[in-house]
């Protein structure tokens, strides 16, 4: 399914959202905004149309007119793009209770300079502030952030740096399991890693043969496939050896 993006609110970072969408081949319209919590607003509005089940309300800010009379119109440019997907960062900031990640390769990126000073016999550090305060700035707010890993044993180059550098996720506030892929030969894992927050968007990364990040990403909330991902997810990390546990063999 294709949608065409007609513009999102100037007034946001980067104009990631809200949005207005329409299906060009039926012309129904798709509205990105924030999810409407308040009781009272909802109680109103609940008043003239009762909100179904499987409906939620969003709100889209009046400055926004201009475009919902496009796509109302049908006088917006095609062709027009957005300002891509949200990184995963985004997405943990975005979090409200929980993030997951289900990592399953033994090697991902086997030129990284910090790796190869590992293999060196260097310290295998480099600066991962970005990605800390992240996390611990969740974290800080009540998001539980959970990362499972299946490797092999014994264990890649790779993931023995790994491990060695999961000290600083640790502190940042993550919480790290390992699985050896032994103990995981009956649960049926996915075919690329993948990342969930808060047990509705699941968010699929997938990996070059060598391991590297293709930058190729799929999200989905379809109800069925993040039930499959919750399910294995909490499989994996009920088997799993806390990260202070496990010793790389």
């Amino acid at each position: 399914m294709k949608l065409d993006f007609v513009g999102g609110d100037p007034n946001s970072p980067d104009d990631k959202c809200p949005a207005v969408y329409v299906d060009p081949e039926t012309g129904d319209f798709y509205f990105q905004g924030k999810t409407v919590k308040d009781p009272v607003l909802l109680a109103e509005i609940s008043r003239h149309s009762p909100i179904g089940a499987d409906e939620t309300v969003v709100c889209l800010a009046s400055r926004m007119k201009a475009i919902i009379a496009e796509a109302a119109a049908g006088t917006y440019e095609a062709g027009r793009v957005g300002h891509g997907p949200v990184s995963i960062r985004d997405m943990i900031r975005g979090a409200r209770h929980s993030a997951v990640h289900l990592e399953t390769r033994d090697t991902y990126d086997p030129t990284h300079p910090a790796f190869q000073d590992f293999l060196n016999g260097g310290s295998g550090r480099y600066d991962r502030s970005g990605w800390t305060e992240t996390v611990r700035a969740a974290v800080e707010r009540g998001v539980r952030i959970r990362r499972a890993r299946v490797i092999s044993e014994p264990v890649s180059d790779y993931i023995r740096w790994e491990h060695m550098i999961t000290d600083e996720n640790v502190a940042a506030g993550e919480e790290v399991r390992w699985l050896p892929r032994r103990r995981a030969f009956d649960l049926m894992l996915p075919g690329s890693d993948f990342w969930m927050f808060d047990g509705r968007v699941v968010c699929f990364n997938f990996n070059a043969g060598s391991g590297e990040d293709t930058g190729e990403e799929e999200f989905s909330i379809e109800p069925d496939l993040v039930t499959r991902c919750v399910a294995i997810f909490e499989q994996v990390w009920e088997r799993a050896v806390p990260h202070a546990q496990y010793q790389p063999r």
